[in-house]
């Protein structure tokens, strides 16, 4: 069998609940179902950090972001301290390589996002490996007009057709790189990278026939829905004022951009149906981080409950991996560089911290995870003390604890989806609660002790990591 071709899609703040494969009755989402039903899905999966920029370093490199160095969005990303990251492996497995969309590796100011010296990612070495076809941005999130842009090789602006909507200009791109690569005696790895559905969740940023479909559909707060915030721990991405009446509008333009987003799935599948590539195609679709809508007082992510880290990850490869198969290995994005180099047979980098789980993908026995670990070390984008946690998650539990004042938290998310009941804060004495979180804090530390992971509050990593104009200089593990 020749080395199968790779599709990767990751949608932006598409939590796993928000899928109709997962159970969600008010999502339209046929097309990411039907892959569902195609493919595989690890049905625990995780991200390890639930923030854009840390998700996608800890993709491409395979390490966690205590050994990435991505503490936080809007720093640039050292490639000096990964020279082994996922595209470098394609390539020298003679993988044509392309890149579509968003970075966001790349960026060191906060704000100021439109100069091309913030977007533009030069052709090198802060491409990761990515030296093929590029048009992407490093972070933007407005998708029609003047605000919906790429780059290719200059800091030029590249617009896509007047009234065209990004994702699906996007979409119309990966297709002919698609068609392109098709017959070439080469396999080809492709990154689709969307924005959405990522706010701003207002009606003029998404097409007014998706918009409709969800007109007249009422959301309801969730069953763990909070008025005030997450005090003391949330940062200000996620303490946004919020009412019932602002969220059903929210949600009703985050379903939409998912049912456009679904579209677009449909057509990817469409074309390498028709380009006849499909059996021997490694498609993936994922998210890099899930949304919470106002569970427990939240908006936003980067943080440990469900809705946030939680993702779709689906695996399709008709010739290797057995459709409707599910898998609640504890996978993590760590994990996914290693499982996606075991399934096409391409050796893992010594330095990478993830799990090869390519044999669960296949409904093959072997080793898996205890528990996805997880991370916080800082705000989304500004060095604040305050917010930083650490977790790991089991098939059964979560288990977490806040730096600041060591607060813990477990719930038992197989009897308490909504992880409504803390059972961390049950009298000690009891049993089997006390046994649990003791267990799963003894596993957490040994994980933290095996990273070489301190437990930082975020002004460190900005004191002795990160340069003044926001350039990591430094890592615990940049050898």
């Amino acid at each position: 069998m020749n080395s199968p071709n790779i599709v990767y899609v990751m949608a932006d703040q598409l939590r796993r609940q928000s899928c109709g494969y997962a159970g969600d009755a008010l999502a339209k989402t046929p097309n990411i179902d039907r892959l569902a039903d195609e493919g595989m899905s690890f049905d625990n999966a995780v991200v390890s950090m639930p923030v854009c920029s840390a998700y996608r370093a800890s993709l491409f490199t395979g390490k966690y972001t205590t050994s990435t160095g991505m503490v936080i969005n809007e720093i640039r990303l050292n490639p000096d301290h990964h020279p082994r990251c996922l595209a470098h492996c394609l390539d020298d497995a003679d993988y044509e390589l392309g890149y579509i969309g968003k970075w966001h590796l790349w960026a060191n100011r906060l704000g100021n996002h439109e100069d091309p010296t913030n977007s533009f990612v030069p052709r090198g070495p802060h491409r990761l490996g990515f030296d093929g076809y590029w048009a992407a941005y490093n972070f933007h999130h407005d998708y029609y007009g003047e605000h919906a842009y790429y780059h290719e090789e200059t800091p030029e602006k590249i617009h896509f057709p007047q009234g065209t909507y990004e994702p699906d200009g996007q979409t119309d791109m990966a297709i002919d790189y698609i068609k392109a690569q098709a017959n070439s005696e080469k396999p080809f790895s492709l990154v689709l990278s969307f924005g959405t559905p990522h706010d701003p969740w207002v009606k003029d940023n998404v097409p007014e026939e998706y918009y409709a479909m969800f007109e007249d559909v009422t959301f309801d707060v969730p069953p763990n829905w909070r008025q005030e915030i997450d005090a003391p721990y949330s940062d200000a991405w996620s303490n946004m004022e919020k009412t019932p009446a602002m969220l059903d509008e929210w949600m009703r333009v985050d379903y939409a951009m998912t049912a456009n987003l679904d579209w677009n799935i449909g057509r990817l599948q469409n074309a390498i149906r028709e380009a006849g590539i499909e059996d021997n195609t490694v498609f993936v679709f994922t998210s890099d981080h899930g949304e919470c809508f106002g569970a427990h007082g939240r908006m936003k992510k980067n943080i440990f409950y469900e809705e946030a880290a939680r993702v779709p990850m689906i695996v399709k490869w008709p010739e290797a991996i057995p459709a409707g198969h599910k898998s609640d290995a504890c996978l993590s994005n760590v994990d996914i560089m290693p499982t996606l180099l075991g399934l096409i047979g391409v050796d893992v980098p010594d330095a990478a911290e993830g799990m090869d789980l390519s044999h669960c993908a296949r409904a093959e026995a072997g080793p898996e995870p205890e528990f996805a670990f997880l991370q916080n070390t800082g705000a989304c984008a500004a060095w604040q003390d305050g917010h930083e946690w650490r977790a790991i998650r089991t098939k059964q539990y979560t288990y977490a604890v806040y730096k600041a004042d060591g607060k813990e938290l477990l719930f038992d998310n197989a009897a308490d989806p909504y992880q409504r009941v803390n059972l961390a804060a049950a009298d000690k004495s009891t049993e089997p609660t006390e046994g649990v979180r003791a267990e799963l804090r003894r596993k957490m530390d040994a994980k933290m002790a095996e990273l070489k992971d301190g437990f930082e509050v975020s002004s460190f990593y900005r004191e002795n990591w990160v340069s003044e104009d926001r350039l990591i200089m430094s890592t615990a593990k940049s050898n």
